[in-house]
């Protein structure tokens, strides 16, 4: 069962290939817990509507693992494509995610990615610092973005947030999500592209060892992002148990 998924998941990133720029296109909000033991599979898509960018998406593929309570490392390829173009791989990255503690009831962590881009792409160190809180049927995550690109760029910072509660068991919950940019260390602030909208998020659980999760949503830009889209499709799958 093993040795087959993990065929699969190999199979998948040998057909996937500049991922677009949109903030949350291929973009989770990451969570600032990990469990021990825990391998994921997900599949982000995020696919821009209407303007000048219509039909341009991005898809990224990532499978981590927890290798303790406080460490999970994980590797992902980022791919992309323009509407009448072919989809290729714009970046490959492995990244870690390594929990803090809490911190006035907040769960935190700090998560590193290291890039390598692909087809001329620029290699990037990323880090985001991940807030979140879960108080029954509630959960609120924030992550706050700082990336690098290694060649004669300033750093630029962004966010993604998201927030959803529980309303039929644990199995289907339902809130909003945003991403956006927030400037450069050379011109912070101003007029950005932003993305926000309505999730539903759905679990199946008992398939195979593990379960699967479903999320789906459509964002609407604001701010810059009106310049080339009216909104993003959103769509996560993920499959995860301890094998």
């Amino acid at each position: 069962m093993k040795s087959k998924l993990f065929m699969g998941i190999a199979a998948m990133l040998t057909i996937v290939s500049p991922a677009a720029a949109a903030p949350g296109v291929g973009d989770p909000v990451y969570g600032a817990t990990v469990t021990k033991g825990l391998t994921e599979f997900e599949a982000v898509f995020g696919r821009l509507t209407g303007g000048s960018a219509d039909g341009d998406d991005g898809a990224v593929l990532e499978i981590e693992h927890g290798f303790t309570p406080r460490l999970a490392v994980a590797i992902k390829i980022e791919t992309g494509r323009s509407l009448g173009t072919s989809r290729r791989a714009d970046a490959v990255a492995v990244e870690v995610i390594r929990t803090l503690g809490k911190l006035g009831g907040i769960d935190t962590a700090i998560y590193l990615e290291a890039k390598k881009g692909l087809h001329g792409e620029p290699d990037v160190i990323e880090i985001k610092g991940l807030f979140e809180r879960t108080r029954h049927n509630f959960d609120a995550r924030v992550n706050l973005i700082a990336e690098k690109p290694l060649r004669d760029e300033p750093v630029s910072f962004g966010y993604a947030a998201s927030v959803d509660w529980a309303v039929i068991g644990d199995e289907f919950r339902l809130g909003a999500a945003a991403f956006g940019d927030l400037g450069t260390a050379a011109r912070f602030g101003g007029r950005q592209e932003h993305y926000a909208g309505p999730v539903a998020k759905l679990g199946i659980e008992h398939i195979g060892p593990g379960e699967i999760e479903v999320e789906a949503g459509y964002l609407r830009a604001f701010g810059a992002a009106r310049d080339n889209a009216r909104g993003q499709v959103r769509v996560l799958l993920s499959y995860e148990a301890h094998f």
